[in-house]
């Protein structure tokens, strides 16, 4: 527009400068004329500027627009690059959240593991504990069980010795009624073999030939018995005496009635009836493994007199006849303790007696029996 104003301001000035002028008439129709001629080529001439303005101003135009454009493309490659290194970002901050969740996945786990370790180091400590505990418990346990065994033993010992001085005047008497006694168990033992041996003969003299074969083998037997139990009370009487003038003790503890099973049969059915009790307990409960190892030793069959008070507990072990073998004995030691107790007296006999004493014969090979 500026040019175009530049182009018409030229043109015009003579026009305007040739009308204040006061020429003649064919002055000015010449003047006239020629400014009529003129036209045309100043309009030509304005044409021309306006179109070339045009031009210019089109061209402006189109590098305005086009630097339009380019500003738009760089705008929109700019936003787009943003939109990339956005996209980038959040990428390389989703890497970082999921490094850090599985860092933190991977503390937790580590922390839950410690803890869990730590759970099962308490829980084993305590175990630990516990089982100490108990240990002590037990062992307490058994430190008075074992002093109360102990006191209870020198209790015994201490009625026994009593005992032992309260019958020394009696001991020749005791010896002659045992014999007496021991008479009579034959003569009823005889009677009885005498019955039995009646009852078989009507079953056949086969089953007599053998019960009389028994009889025989029995009454050798409680010869034998005899003796050794005649030498045992010899024994018994040596060690009271020795005890007796060793002990201080007071001799107030009481008299033990005592009941006495040399063999297996007596009048009293209820004592043969609790020997047996005692015998069979002693076979079926001894461990095979420890029969077998004393029955590969080479020994003779001892005799053993086991004293079992009323409540079923164990008074003594005393061995009439010895297997020869220490071990052995010791081991016939520790399998009587080891089945105590045994069964408490019937009333029949905790009538009459305190103390039993059963006298049999130990064979040991595939099993323990007594005879």
């Amino acid at each position: 527009m500026a040019s175009q104003e530049g182009v018409d301001q030229p043109m015009q000035k003579p026009l305007a400068e040739s009308a204040p002028q006061d020429q003649s008439g064919p002055a000015r129709q010449q003047a006239a004329a020629k400014a009529e001629s003129a036209r045309p080529e100043a309009e030509r001439l304005l044409a021309a500027q306006q179109e070339a303005a045009r031009q210019a101003a089109e061209k402006l135009e189109t590098a305005r627009q086009e630097a339009a454009r380019q500003d738009a493309v760089k705008q929109a490659a700019a936003r787009q690059e943003a939109i990339r290194q956005e996209s980038v970002r959040q990428e390389a901050a989703a890497r970082e959240a999921t490094a850090r969740e599985a860092t933190a996945r991977e503390a937790a786990a580590r922390e839950t593991t410690a803890r869990e370790a730590a759970a099962r180091e308490a829980t084993a400590r305590e175990a630990t504990a516990r089982e100490a505990t108990a240990r002590d418990s037990a062992a307490r346990k058994t430190a008075a069980r074992e002093a109360a065994a102990r006191e209870a033993a020198a209790r015994e010992a201490a009625a026994r010795e009593a005992a032992a001085r309260e019958a020394a005047a009696r001991e020749a008497a005791a010896r002659e009624a045992t014999a007496r006694e021991a008479t009579a168990r034959e003569t009823a033992a005889r009677e009885t073999a005498a019955r039995e041996t009646a009852a078989r003969e009507a079953a056949g003299r086969q089953e007599a030939a053998r019960a009389d074969e028994a009889i025989r083998e029995q009454n050798a037997r409680r010869d034998a018995a005899r003796r050794a139990m005649g030498r045992q009370l010899d024994e018994e009487a040596d060690r009271r005496d020795a005890a007796r003038a060793a002990s201080r003790l007071s001799p107030s503890s009481g008299y033990l009635r005592r009941g006495r099973l040399f063999g297996r049969i007596d009048s009293n059915g209820e004592l043969v009836k609790y020997a047996e009790a005692v015998s069979r307990k002693i076979h079926f409960n001894s461990a095979s493994d420890t029969v077998f190892t004393l029955a590969k030793q080479a020994h003779n069959p001892p005799m053993v007199t086991v004293a079992i008070r009323s409540d079923g507990s164990v008074e003594s072990v005393t061995f009439v006849a010895s297997s020869g073998v220490p071990a052995i004995d010791d081991a016939i030691r520790r399998i009587v303790q080891s089945q105590a107790p045994y069964p408490p007296f019937p009333p029949g006999l905790t009538r009459d007696y305190d103390v039993l004493e059963i006298r049999r014969t130990w064979h040991i090979d595939t099993a323990i029996r007594l005879y």
